[in-house]
């Protein structure tokens, strides 16, 4: 098997695995019941999900790691430290002496 066929056989499984985590959470958000009232769904079946969103997880844990990209899948703020944005700094030292009002100037 050519590196191709491989690298088309694993984006093929990425977007297997993608659209059935889309459609299990799909299922979870169109269930949800409001507090107090019995789910529709049993005890089983919501066992079930869980488990088949750890192996989907699990199993795009192993993709990335074969191809070596990082698994920092999270929402994160453009703001935030450690986001690679043009002509931000990576990281934002104040000094604690600089903390707190400005110092008036004396008259």
């Amino acid at each position: 098997m050519s590196a191709e066929q491989a690298g088309s056989k694993t984006d093929k499984e990425s977007r297997i695995l993608r659209a059935m985590k889309l459609v299990l959470t799909s299922v979870i958000k169109d269930t949800t019941t409001a507090p107090g009232m019995i789910h529709p769904l049993s005890d089983r079946t919501i066992e079930g999900i869980r488990q088949c969103l750890k192996l989907i997880t699990a199993r795009e844990r192993e993709l990335a790691e074969a191809a070596g990209e990082p698994m920092n899948m999270r929402p994160r703020y453009i703001d935030e430290p450690g986001q690679n944005v043009p002509g931000k700094k990576e990281e934002v030292m104040v000094p604690i002496n600089k903390i707190g009002r400005p110092k008036k100037p004396e008259k």
